[in-house]
């Protein structure tokens, strides 16, 4: 936590030549007046055309500008069809069947910008502010643990008193917390970081204590729109600093990154197309595209009257296109549908090719050991809007919706095996777009659901649970790729110990 006054502190934030580098003569990747160009040329397109640039998304192939335009213009309903049920075929020949499951974890709210849609914005008096202690990280991670998670997101305000060594500090808690669950210990085998831009030399440090995937939305890519949302003296009004915050993270090391944008702020398929821009240019620059994708929308938040009154309001079935569009444009990114989303919502777009979702989500601070303690007092844990950033749509356990995911013939995977085997960055690049990071992800996910099912889950989940990796198994035996080496028998080998208590192994 930094000691030098809030004033001193954002005057050292921002370093112009960690800007520079990556500009191509002195311009950013974001070309608005191509972008407008693409999507007013592609208007009213041919069918056989879509359905050729679909073949591309089949090939894993990540689209060209000109062809996600193309699709963002399509208004044959029965042509949509076509497209949400591709994106699901690209997701399984990607990802295969399995829906990877995360926890949130808010740990301090204090903000030193002043975004007009935010909760966290500094003026708005209406927030409770608060940041966790080191013991409250760990109340609040054990609690999460308790829940079967093992993977965690953590998210700050940007402000001297979640610093860079505030956010180290978290992560060092929450990797060290280890929980007794039947016998033997359960711990977060995987943080990731929803932060602030930040220096390179900054994350550096955070690559060292052993960050997941670092996340940093654009929130909207249409600069004017931005300019308005973002006051100009505020840290994150800088528009270039924000942009190229990822590619700061792969120059220090950090290989996992992850864009997103705040939908509702402008056009949906500008936003759309900028994060396909973002993509290309991570290619161009570091060889790898972004890790995961995010598309949150705007909704309620304390103080903001922006999230209830934008013109650009997305509504349900424009998500469902735009989730779409993003998987059919960068096939080999995971996507991820957050608890922001109603359940209903996310039923809906985790079968257009959705790879990741949230449950049990507590974001108020410190909201998981005060929802702990109001059910032991038989209290209701409702939403306290003044100590959130925005509220949530689907409060669901992640028993239930972990249960809904296997009824829809899904399996639930915590698996975190890639990056503690080296499969990251260009790495994991090269596999998913070969087809063949979804095999191993198929086995691990058995053998992590397996644990949950007998350590956490429920007697109606364990029993819909059985039958789901009993299917998987029986597929597993009849998939060639399964029969090379010794890898069938070496993943039966590992399930065998799983299913008699032997925990986080993984091929």
């Amino acid at each position: 936590m930094s000691s030098v006054s809030v004033k001193e502190w954002v005057k050292q934030v921002v370093k112009q030549d960690e800007i520079d580098k990556y500009l191509i003569n002195g311009e950013d990747f974001i070309n608005e007046t191509e972008i407008n160009s693409h999507l007013s040329k592609t208007v009213n397109p041919d069918k056989q055309k879509v359905r050729d640039i679909l073949q591309k998304s089949l090939a894993i192939e990540r689209l060209e500008p000109d062809e996600t335009a193309t699709l963002l213009n399509v208004t044959d309903e029965e042509l949509w069809k076509e497209m949400y049920a591709t994106g699901l075929e690209v997701k399984r020949k990607v990802y295969d069947n399995r829906i990877v499951f995360f926890a949130p974890l808010y740990c301090g709210n204090f903000c030193v910008n002043n975004c007009a849609y935010c909760g966290f914005r500094r003026d708005n008096t209406e927030e409770k502010r608060r940041i966790l202690t080191m013991d409250e990280v760990q109340q609040e991670a054990t609690v999460v643990i308790n829940e079967g998670h093992k993977r965690m997101i953590v998210v700050y305000g940007e402000h001297p008193k979640t610093d860079v060594d505030y956010i180290a500090e978290t992560i060092r808690t929450i990797y060290d917390v280890k929980v007794l669950v039947k016998n033997r210990y359960s711990s977060i085998r995987r943080v990731n970081v929803n932060a602030a831009p930040m220096s390179i030399s900054d994350l550096r440090k955070l690559h060292e204590v052993g960050i997941g995937t670092y996340q940093v939305f654009q929130e909207t890519y249409h600069k004017p729109t931005y300019k308005t949302v973002h006051p100009a003296n505020t840290l994150k009004g800088n528009y270039r600093w924000r942009l190229y915050a990822l590619h700061r993270a792969m120059d220090a090391g950090v290989d996992d990154v992850a864009v997103g944008a705040l939908f509702g702020l402008y056009d949906w398929r500008f936003d759309v197309m900028g994060l396909l821009y973002h993509a290309i240019d991570l290619e161009r620059q570091f060889g790898v595209g972004p890790h995961t994708i995010s598309f949150p929308r705007l909704t309620p938040a304390s103080g903001a009257e922006l999230s209830t009154k934008s013109n650009h309001l997305v509504n349900n079935t424009d998500f469902k296109k735009l989730v779409t569009v993003l998987r059919l444009s960068v096939p080999y990114s995971g996507l991820i549908i957050t608890a922001r989303e109603e359940a209903e919502i996310k039923q809906d777009v985790l079968m257009v090719g959705c790879t990741q979702t949230d449950a049990s989500t507590k974001i108020g601070i410190g909201g998981y050991t005060e929802a702990l303690k109001a059910l032991s007092l038989a209290q209701n844990a409702s939403q306290i809007k003044e100590k959130q950033q925005f509220m949530l749509g689907d409060t669901r356990s992640l028993d239930e919706v972990i249960r809904e995911i296997a009824e829809m013939g899904m399996i639930t995977s915590f698996c975190t095996a890639g990056y503690r085997c080296g499969r990251t960055g260009d790495k994991i690049m090269g596999l998913l777009k070969g087809c063949v990071e979804g095999r191993f992800c198929k086995l691990n996910a058995v053998l992590t659901f397996r644990e949950y099912l007998d350590d956490f889950a429920s007697p109606s989940t364990k029993e819909i649970g059985e039958m789901i990796i009993q299917k998987e198994i029986d597929e597993i035996r009849q998939i060639p790729f399964y029969q090379k080496g010794n890898l069938l028998q070496t993943f039966l080998g590992l399930y065998d110990q799983v299913s008699s208590g032997e925990r986080d192994v993984f091929i």
